[in-house]
């Protein structure tokens, strides 16, 4: 079992920055393939950006690429997201994600066996 508490949303202005984490829990963290996603409303929940465990293999949507980081930390139990030229289409609740089956890097949401609560980020114009 991995539980995921994701934690740094807010309210930025285009342009700006914000860095998303995601505490996990669970002795087995470090085998997890993780991801983050993003939903909007009415819309379906969307891949962003994921890493396997080794962080080794990265991968982000076409959206994001350049502008979004993804990065762990196996000896702190952490994932990260750091968002830079953030854009007000970026505006959403972001979701921490855990896949169960390592090395892979999958944008599948079906394919993620744990996710956190989420956390909001609004990007004003």
């Amino acid at each position: 079992q991995v539980q995921l508490v994701e934690s740094g949303g807010g309210l930025v202005q285009a342009g700006g920055s914000l860095r998303l984490s995601c505490a996990a829990s669970g002795r087995t963290f470090s085998t997890y393939g993780m991801g983050w996603f993003r939903q909007a409303p009415g819309k379906e929940r969307e891949f962003v950006a994921g890493i396997t465990w080794s962080g080794s293999r990265l991968n982000y949507a076409d959206s994001v690429k350049g502008r979004f980081t993804i990065s762990r930390d196996n000896t702190k139990n952490m994932v990260y997201l750091q968002m830079n030229s953030l854009k007000p289409e970026d505006t959403a609740v972001y979701y921490c994600a855990a896949d169960s089956t390592p090395f892979r890097v999958t944008s599948r949401v079906d394919e993620y066996d744990y996710w956190g609560q989420g956390t909001q980020v609004t990007v004003s114009s």
